[in-house]
């Protein structure tokens, strides 16, 4: 497990955290990080708004980049989350401006919605804007070989399909690392244990995504399909995340080293909750931009040392 001696929520920020526990709402925890985020450092930072990798509207992406001259940046490709069915790259800009600050040539995607789109969209598209992102990104200073994938929530979800299941992926498939925060990872988990878990039924997010009549649940569940080999990984979740995220992050992160010779950090952000530690990402708080950070610079170190 990950600990880091960094600094971490302000007094006042943790006791709101504190306040909400695991019943945040995303709409709570955004108003009340973006007084928080409103004198971001935007400067000597480019911005390229709405790129498409693909022909449908939602498969756009933005590129936030460090205006400075240089070359062979590290690049993190950032999935926003949404259940499945709501979300966009605009509710992370903040990770944008932070990311490029860091020196990451730092691309936030969208990608299609359920419920008209289904398993495995998902992976699908982010396996389409990483390769797009193989073409385009030395215009902006990265290095195709130092990209790093990661997600949240549902995000992370189709992170993990496109990384660890190989029929996702083209033959020319190569990324540095990925690193995965409160994503659902077994579908069929959290189709048999919603009483358990404190999920409705009917689901709204599943449901949408990966259908009520699905003949094996076992087929769409990340954790039964890993084929992929071991690679940099950092799996994590929050401290006051949602059960069904907490039982998922282990789950994930038990089969990947039982079965699959994965060697993965996990990470657990002290305090936090689903929607908090990517909406702090900015901020003072450094309880997930330390791991983060440095888990990039590792992959990019790592895949310059292989080239």
């Amino acid at each position: 497990m990950i600990h880091h001696p960094h600094q971490g929520p302000a007094p006042e920020v943790l006791a709101q955290l504190r306040s909400w526990g695991t019943l945040a709402s995303m709409p709570d925890v955004k108003a009340f990080y973006s007084l928080r985020l409103a004198g971001q450092d935007r400067t000597e930072i480019g911005l390229a708004s709405d790129l498409p990798y693909g022909a449908h509207p939602r498969q756009r992406m933005d590129v936030y980049y460090p205006q400075a001259p240089g070359s062979e940046r590290p690049v993190l490709l950032f999935l926003h989350g949404g259940g499945f069915i709501r979300g966009d790259k605009a509710d992370r800009a903040n990770l944008g401006w932070w990311g490029a600050r860091q020196g990451f040539v730092t691309v936030l995607a969208n990608y299609r919605l359920a419920p008209e789109v289904t398993w495995p969209s998902g992976a699908q598209d982010v396996v389409a804007a990483c390769q797009r992102l193989h073409e385009l990104c030395r215009s902006f200073g990265g290095d195709p070989q130092a990209i790093v994938l990661a997600g949240e929530s549902a995000g992370a979800a189709h992170v993990a399909a496109a990384v660890l299941i190989q029929s996702f992926q083209p033959q020319n498939w190569k990324i540095a690392g990925a690193f995965l925060l409160s994503g659902p990872y077994d579908a069929q988990l959290e189709r048999l244990a919603r009483s358990a878990l404190g999920i409705p039924t009917p689901d709204p997010r599943n449901d949408a995504y990966f259908g009520v009549d699905q003949p094996d649940w076992a087929a769409a569940s990340i954790v039964e399909c890993i084929d992929a080999a071991p690679f940099p990984l950092v799996v994590g979740m929050a401290e006051r995340d949602l059960p069904q995220m907490q039982v998922q992050a282990g789950a994930l992160f038990s089969r990947l080293v039982t079965r699959h010779g994965f060697q993965p950090d996990f990470l657990v952000l002290p305090e936090h909750n689903h929607f908090s530690a990517a909406a702090a990402l900015g901020t003072e708080d450094e309880s997930l931009a330390r791991p983060l950070a440095e888990f990039v610079r590792s992959c990019a170190a790592k895949s310059a040392v292989q080239a």
